[in-house]
């Protein structure tokens, strides 16, 4: 991953609450998106409350997520 590709994601990543709405209205759970990016539920409830933000090619595999799940709707 290159700094250009993380950058773009940050620019990309929604805030905790939209991120938390695009989950739940796709109708995952924190758990289903957790084994999906290879991380804990703690983590991914961390992120949505913004208490943590992902980083690195993590925060560019959860953008990537929650915009097909925008796109899903």
């Amino acid at each position: 991953m290159t700094l250009i590709t993380e950058v773009k994601a940050r620019r990309r990543l929604p805030s905790p609450s939209l991120a938390r709405e695009l989950r739940r209205s796709a109708g995952l759970s924190q758990a289903r998106i957790a084994k999906e990016l290879g991380v804990t539920r703690v983590t991914v409830a961390r992120w949505e409350s913004g208490t943590r933000s992902p980083r690195g090619s993590l925060m560019v595999a959860y953008v990537e997520l929650l915009e097909d799940l925008r796109e899903a709707e």
